[in-house]
């Protein structure tokens, strides 16, 4: 038998940067290592919130950055968020993982947009909500020694978000792109709007080293991550620790 523990992520609810990190929490990453960690990014204007919640009579935890409305908003490229990165205190592999998400995004967004990577600058997945989501799913893995990680088909929704262009086609471009580029599966299903975001894609395609479950494994653990939405279905990220039996 392989003792190794795999982290199986369920995205019937899609997948974001926040439902990984809470889902990632409650299956026992340190509360305080990732307050620790997040504070070596010297990164100012926000604060963490931690909490219990129930989605559809499912407890789960909820994961979420509060922004300070008085802190002016900054444009970042990758340039600038890889030098807040390399100028923390983080470990070298959470640096590593942190970037290559991070990279996953940008080259994305600047195939999207026809530009090249130094002229993409984040402005809704490059805000200080999406680095903290980014870097904190990064130390929670790490945490956890998540070194194998199995990622379920992602379900999406369909119609139209608007975002600061105006009116845009789910799945949004940038998600799309990250999932032709990364070989990332999706599941339509009956939800109108956004199910997967690009920050929880990039997660997904930066991590996945398997395609599918053992023929026969062991649960160890289970944590579910809460979305910020309600839908019928629970809209919950479950995230398992599994073992190959």
């Amino acid at each position: 038998m392989n003792d190794e523990k795999i982290l199986y992520l369920e995205c019937r609810s899609g997948i974001s940067g926040d439902m990984t990190v809470a889902a990632l929490l409650d299956l026992g990453a340190d509360e305080r290592v990732l307050r620790a960690s997040l504070e070596q990014l010297h990164v100012p204007g926000y604060r963490i919130e931690i909490s219990r919640v129930t989605k559809n009579s499912l407890a789960a935890c909820d994961f979420d950055v509060i922004l300070d409305e008085k802190e002016p908003h900054t444009h970042r490229n990758l340039f600038d968020i890889n030098a807040i990165i390399d100028g923390s205190g983080l470990s070298d592999h959470v640096k590593e993982l942190a970037k290559r998400i991070f990279l996953i995004v940008a080259t994305a967004e600047a195939t999207v947009h026809g530009a090249e990577l130094e002229q993409v600058h984040f402005h809704e997945v490059g805000a200080v909500d999406s680095i903290v989501d980014i870097v904190a799913a990064a130390v929670c893995l790490d945490n956890l020694g998540i070194r194998q990680a199995i990622v379920s088909p992602l379900t999406e929704g369909s119609g139209m978000i608007r975002c600061q262009h105006g009116l845009i086609p789910v799945p949004v471009p940038a998600t799309a792109q990250i999932a032709a580029a990364h070989g990332l599966v999706l599941s339509p299903g009956d939800v109108q709007g956004e199910l997967i975001t690009p920050t929880g894609a990039a997660i997904a395609a930066a991590i996945r080293t398997r395609d599918r479950l053992p023929d026969a494994y062991r649960i160890l653990k289970i944590g579910l991550g809460a979305g910020k939405r309600s839908y019928e279905a629970p809209n919950v990220l479950r995230a398992m620790l599994i073992q190959e039996a």
